[in-house]
């Protein structure tokens, strides 16, 4: 049933944001020396590793680590970078991992491959037997700005309460976060 809700609305959001995709693809190109795309190593389900896109928002030769760990992220983003992250705009390829079976639309976010506590602590508590999402529980509930502890028990939630009901609450409060831009990293 999952699966079948993500490939539809999936299939719904590819076609309304066609457009918009190619236009940031092109700004992106047109903005910074590069791919218009950054294949990110991410941890999926089962721990399994998976190469997640994302629309660049940083230059080329960034460390692979969360923003949080580089010294001046500012220093490394593109010239429309943090307009893309602060409105999400950098996240729209994962439909494609979404279309892949690698993501849902919501489930814990996926880890990057080199975030060994947070991985660690999903594996201990079985979150990592879920599918990762394009958002989540988590997500909505402090986004960057939660340390990991919090964010894994939200995900521990997320695995307790998943059902199809909970997952349109939390795509809903997804939506209402990004129009305000609330709690997103630039």
């Amino acid at each position: 049933m999952k699966r079948s809700f993500d490939l539809l609305l999936a299939l719904m959001a590819a076609t309304v944001l066609a457009v918009p995709v190619l236009v940031v693809a092109l700004l992106v190109r047109l903005t910074s020396p590069g791919p218009a795309l950054y294949w990110s190593d991410r941890v999926g389900r089962n721990n399994k590793i998976f190469r997640m896109p994302k629309f660049r928002s940083m230059r080329v030769g960034t460390p692979a680590v969360a923003t949080h760990l580089l010294a001046d992220p500012k220093a490394h983003l593109t010239p429309i970078g943090s307009f893309l992250r602060k409105t999400s705009l950098d996240e729209l390829p994962q439909l494609w991992s979404i279309f892949a079976g690698d993501m849902s639309f919501v489930g814990p976010r996926p880890a990057l491959f080199n975030q060994d506590d947070l991985i660690a602590l999903r594996t201990e508590s079985g979150v990592h037997h879920l599918v990762p999402g394009l958002t989540g529980w988590a997500q909505v509930n402090g986004r960057d700005e939660l340390p990991i502890p919090e964010k894994v028990q939200l995900d521990v939630e997320y695995l307790r309460r998943q059902s199809l009901m909970f997952d349109l609450r939390i795509i809903w409060m997804t939506f209402v976060k990004v129009v305000r831009r609330d709690g997103v990293s630039h």
